[in-house]
């Protein structure tokens, strides 16, 4: 039976590209981040992904075989293109990211956006492993969803199903993106910190999530309350993401999860007062993978079935056919 090849994963952000080279039972060989040049365009961050790969298998002494990448920005899996994307990223939309990274690295690569990209480590090396069908939420900076049907990620015709941080129906509050009520207005790590300065009438610096969370861990209230609003949002829109498709399980990941013994009564509250319609009970978990959800996730996707972008000329290996 062919050997199975290391995998590279790399978790493309607007700040920093981290990446990771494992073997396919997630065990990490080499990791390591450098800074994004991300006002530099396309081609230049996929020069600093690929110098960070080669520098990762220099000190894991092995060579790569598949690439998997999470990227920012809504992603044409089939093309590895990247559609359309924030403007903190120049020249960013309309990247051919995957087959930038397959040339530059000479193996067939696997794109996605990081949220789908976490969603498919935690399915196979996280929380729900062995999981069939489920929801992925994100709570960082913003919130991201992604979903799985059938233990396959399920992208949607353009690569944005799952999407749930910017569905309505969360009260009157201006999102980042112009829209009024959506969840990430208050779910999200930057929302959770603006609720607690409108409550507390705090001045700048503005108190930091972890802050707040031991405040509520202390029993504060107005950081009780903030938490118990942003679980309740979490709790309402998986719950309503369970009834649309059937699904049985929810892991939730992000710099929010951090505060997860605050966040998961709210949550469970918010489920249970617009419980699925199925009438079977929705299981939640925290992420597995931590801080490194995102790059490992990636990895995975290059085990996947997803498409691969293949390097010019070249054929899938029979490894990664077989696998």
């Amino acid at each position: 039976m062919p050997r199975t090849p290391l995998a590279a994963g790399i978790d493309i952000g607007g700040t920093k590209i981290s990446a990771v080279i494992t073997d396919d039972d997630g065990r990490r060989l080499a990791f390591d981040h450098v800074p994004a040049p991300a006002a530099a365009g396309g081609p230049a961050m996929a020069d600093a992904a690929a110098a960070l790969v080669r520098r990762l298998e220099a000190e894991a002494g092995a060579a790569v075989g598949i690439a998997g990448v999470g990227a920012a920005g809504v992603i044409d899996q089939r093309s590895g293109t990247v559609v359309a994307a924030s403007a903190t990223f120049a020249e960013w939309a309309g990247f051919a990211l995957g087959a930038a990274l397959a040339d530059r690295l000479g193996v067939p690569v696997a794109v996605d956006n990081d949220v789908n990209a976490f969603l498919v480590g935690e399915l196979r090396w996280g929380a729900a492993r062995g999981q069939a069908d489920v929801l992925g939420i994100m709570l960082g900076t913003g919130v991201g969803g992604a979903i799985a049907l059938d233990g396959r990620l399920f992208a949607g015709h353009r690569g944005a199903a799952g999407e749930i941080g910017h569905t309505p129906g969360y009260g009157e509050l201006v999102c980042t993106c112009g829209r009024v009520g959506h969840l990430e207005t208050l779910a999200s790590g930057r929302s959770i910190e603006a609720r607690y300065a409108e409550r507390t009438g705090a001045a700048a610096p503005i108190v930091r999530g972890s802050e707040i969370a031991d405040r509520a861990r202390a029993g504060e209230p107005e950081a009780l309350a903030v938490f118990d609003a942003a679980g309740r949002a979490v709790g309402l829109a998986a719950s309503s993401a369970a009834s649309m498709f059937d699904l049985s399980f929810v892991v939730i990941g992000g710099g929010v999860r951090a505060a997860w013994d605050v966040l998961e009564p709210a949550i469970r509250a918010g489920i249970d007062g617009n419980p699925p319609v199925s009438g079977f009970p929705l299981e939640v978990r925290p992420a597995e993978l931590g801080a490194d959800g995102v790059v490992l996730g990636a990895a995975a996707l290059a085990y996947s079935d997803a498409p691969h972008t293949m390097p010019a000329g070249a054929s899938v290996p029979t490894a990664l056919a077989a696998h």
